[in-house]
């Protein structure tokens, strides 16, 4: 039978999310996608998540001693969260964590949303701990998560897939929140989002604003000049 609560679309009012060990280190050993591409992804859903007052869970594993510290691109996002360090690779080991999801699910916020590395341990042991121990709701964001080998990115997702979890890309939690472009209270923060961090999706935005509907362009820039023929 289906479950139905995994029929429920991804709303602000029932979803939060959790971003696991986004540290240089960690994102050095993957190989399951391209790292600028992941980190662009990554940060593209932190601002989706704070466009949309997602309440936002950052946790991190050995700073200091081994993993470095967290993107300065995610922590600008989120200026005012705190990062939950841990020593366990599984985030469901951390008490902080686990009272720090609780908080949310006890608003309403029951959908977990999951970006993390590596998929096929710190993501697979969270998302397996979290749904075995309190039969959390988890959408785990593939391309906002790594693995060190595609082979360990894909098996991971489908172990956890088959227990339980949705998989996702970092658009579609976008997208979805968003569900109606009459909502305009958040209707340009989207915009922003996918002209900077949707590759041609954002590029054939930008075109449209500006080439269809006469909008003007969103950089300054000095005079054009020319075309000028090259004189003999």
């Amino acid at each position: 039978m289906p479950n139905k609560q995994y029929q429920e679309l991804l709303t602000p009012q029932n979803s939060q999310i959790i971003f696991i060990d986004q540290q240089p280190q960690m994102a050095f050993g993957v190989q399951s996608i391209d790292r600028q591409v992941l980190k662009n992804n990554v940060i593209a859903l932190a601002k989706a998540a704070k466009a949309f007052n997602i309440p936002t869970t950052i946790t991190t594993v050995e700073t200091g001693s081994f993993s470095g510290h967290t993107y300065p691109e995610l922590l600008n996002v989120f200026p005012e969260s705190p990062l939950l360090e841990r020593s366990s690779m599984n985030s469901w080991d951390d008490q902080n964590v686990r009272d720090a999801l609780a908080a949310n699910v006890a608003k309403g916020h029951t959908k977990i949303i999951v970006s993390g590395l590596w998929t096929e341990v710190c993501n697979t042991t969270f998302a397996l701990s979290a749904m075995h121990d309190k039969d959390y709701e988890i959408y785990m964001v593939a391309d906002a998560s790594g693995g060190t080998s595609l082979d360990a990115h894909n098996y991971s997702m489908q172990r956890m897939v088959q227990a339980g979890a949705v998989p996702m890309t970092w658009q579609q939690v976008l997208l979805e929140w968003q569900r109606d472009w009459a909502r305009r209270d958040t209707y340009e923060a989207v915009m922003d989002i996918v002209r900077e961090h949707s590759g041609a999706y954002g590029m054939g935005v930008d075109y449209a604003y500006t080439m269809v509907h006469k909008a003007p362009e969103r950089a300054q820039h000095g005079l054009s000049i020319g075309p000028t023929p090259a004189r003999d």
